[in-house]
């Protein structure tokens, strides 16, 4: 089941996996989002937080029926990183 969270989850594990955290310091993604989150890049860190938020949001009935606004967004950021990979690959 796909959850309007998806984009924004995919995002945060590509921002982790590129940190310097997990590059330079060798250690897993699961350990710089749990033990070392403010040595994180502030993108990784607003992702965290904005995953965080949709998360939260998929419970609160009041959003079910707005709509998740946080993963509206994350689907907005999904196309926009695709679009960017494909014009560095070109």
């Amino acid at each position: 089941m796909s959850s309007s969270c998806d984009a924004l989850l995919a995002a945060l594990k590509t921002c982790l996996l590129e940190s310097d955290c997990v590059q330079r310091h060798g250690r897993l993604p699961s350990e710089c989002l749990k033990q070392h989150a403010d040595e994180l890049p502030e993108t990784c860190q607003n992702l965290r937080k904005a995953a965080f938020e949709c998360k939260r949001n998929m419970l609160d009935m009041r959003k079910r029926f707005r709509g998740n606004v946080a993963g509206m967004d994350a689907e907005k950021l999904r196309r926009e990183q695709t679009k960017s990979l494909q014009h560095s690959d070109s």
